[in-house]
């Protein structure tokens, strides 16, 4: 009789959330603070004026929570946060809610922010938030994909072509970048910054 040995999964790495003893297994708080903190940073915009979509922080929230909670409770938490706001709360930017704002010029990069949270906190659950680089590299990946389904969307509500101008690429990609590189360099240097810090304590 041969023996064979079972393969065995390597363990999850920790996850920011994970290094609080207190709230280690208290998902729910875990999941509605993410959310909160997505409804508060999406109050801060800057309406640009030629272009329906906004500046705000409502990405960065969502790599932030994605990376601290981990895919799966990352994207519970976006979940959550856009059903509140399909069902009418005012969590959306200008404190807003309702069917008609998730499905407007908007609708393409609120649905991605649980796809953000799960491709950033994939990346941190293996690790990669330790280390800059490649914890931006994810971070890229994730913002690559809000504006391609954003600006699809875009496209498609306010009928422009996907490339010209006006198009879904000059009101809903190109006047983010600067701003986008910002904010994934900060996000990149942010967390293997609290893991050194954790790991002095």
């Amino acid at each position: 009789m041969s023996t064979f040995a079972s393969p065995i999964a390597p363990p999850r790495r920790l996850v920011l959330a994970d290094l609080v003893p207190a709230v280690r297994n208290r998902t729910v708080l875990l999941v509605i603070a993410g959310a909160v903190l997505t409804a508060l940073a999406s109050q801060i915009r800057i309406p640009l004026g030629f272009t329906p979509v906004p500046i705000n922080l409502a990405t960065f929230a969502a790599v932030l929570t994605g990376g601290a909670l981990g895919a799966r409770r990352g994207a519970a938490s976006m979940g959550l946060y856009l059903g509140l706001g399909i069902v009418g709360m005012p969590v959306f930017a200008d404190w807003s809610g309702g069917w008609s704002v998730f499905t407007g010029a908007t609708g393409g990069y609120l649905i991605c922010y649980p796809l953000m949270a799960i491709i950033v906190g994939a990346a941190a659950e293996r690790g990669r938030d330790r280390h800059v680089v490649p914890f931006v590299a994810a971070i890229v990946l994730a913002n690559a994909v809000v504006y391609i389904v954003g600006a699809a969307w875009l496209a498609h509500v306010v009928d422009v072509p996907m490339f010209g101008d006006p198009s879904a690429w000059t009101l809903g990609v190109r006047p983010f970048l600067a701003g986008d590189v910002v904010k994934m360099l900060a996000a990149g240097l942010l967390f293997p910054a609290a893991w050194r810090f954790a790991d002095g304590r």
